[in-house]
């Protein structure tokens, strides 16, 4: 295989998720989304945190619909810089590009722009997981608890 195609063989089920994969998604800024809702100090534009869920919301959603329903996927790393501040009202994009296939392990180079300039760049991995056998292991977790 060549780096423009990796096959992950998944639990029974084979599929094929190709390195090159692009998503975007676009985005407000709310006051829900601003410095200042989680601080008051802070001033009211777009939280880091806030980004960063943008970010991995996108990487999510370009590869969701390459897998069988019975998997999804989680962040396992982020690797963020933050380059600009974004004041509420204005648009964000998000780009997530899908950069390795490593089994279950999928590295993205993901990017953010508002109306006027870039605003975040690094990257993000995911990992494919089945949902059954994940929320079984949750389950295991809370009964350790009592």
């Amino acid at each position: 295989m060549d780096r423009q195609e990796k096959t992950h063989y998944g639990w029974g089920e084979r599929m094929t998720i190709e390195v090159g994969l692009i998503g975007e998604l676009e985005y407000t800024v709310g006051e829900q989304n601003a410095a200042s809702h989680f601080n008051p100090d802070l001033p009211s534009v777009l939280a880091t945190p806030q980004l960063v869920s943008m970010l991995e919301r996108t990487a999510h959603e370009t590869i969701q619909p390459q897998l069988p329903s019975e998997q999804t996927s989680v962040g396992t790393l982020v690797n963020i810089r933050h380059l600009a501040a974004t004041p509420v009202g204005m648009k964000v994009r998000t780009r997530a590009e899908l950069l390795e296939v490593d089994r279950r392990r999928l590295l993205f180079r993901v990017e953010a722009w508002d109306e006027v300039e870039k605003i975040a760049e690094g990257e993000h991995e995911r990992a494919i997981i089945d949902r059954s056998r994940f929320e079984q292991r949750l389950e295991e977790k809370r009964k350790a608890l009592g």
